[in-house]
């Protein structure tokens, strides 16, 4: 069982920054991909980055340039900052880790909004 609590949300104006903190407890971190996902109202959840236990990246396309995903396995924790924001980027933020092995798992969402 994992557990994860995101913390970086907030209201910033368009072409500002955030930075999403996911932490992770309940097992071993290193060994789970972790993700991050967005959902905003009418919309389905989809992906904004996922990072692999070796530390291979992906962006959904829109993010390419605007967000960078990383993670500290030391910490237990995954980051997404996020740069250049745009009123669309409004949603909630989601923590996803996911393993082969272990199962998939998710926080309970960090609201983000943009707008000025």
């Amino acid at each position: 069982q994992v557990h994860l609590g995101e913390s970086g949300g907030g209201l910033v104006q368009p072409g500002g920054s955030l930075r999403l903190s996911c932490v992770a407890s309940g097992d071993i971190f290193n060994i789970y991909d972790m993700g991050w996902y967005r959902q905003a109202p009418g919309s389905q959840r989809a992906l904004v980055a996922h990072i692999t236990d070796g530390r291979t990246t992906r962006y959904a396309d829109s993010m390419k340039g605007r967000f960078t995903i990383d993670r500290d396995d030391a910490k237990n924790t995954v980051y997404l900052q996020m740069n250049s924001l745009k009123p669309e980027d409004t949603a909630v933020y989601f923590c996803n880790a996911s393993s082969p092995k272990r199962g998939e798992y998710w926080g309970q969402g960090t609201q983000v909004t943009v707008s000025s």
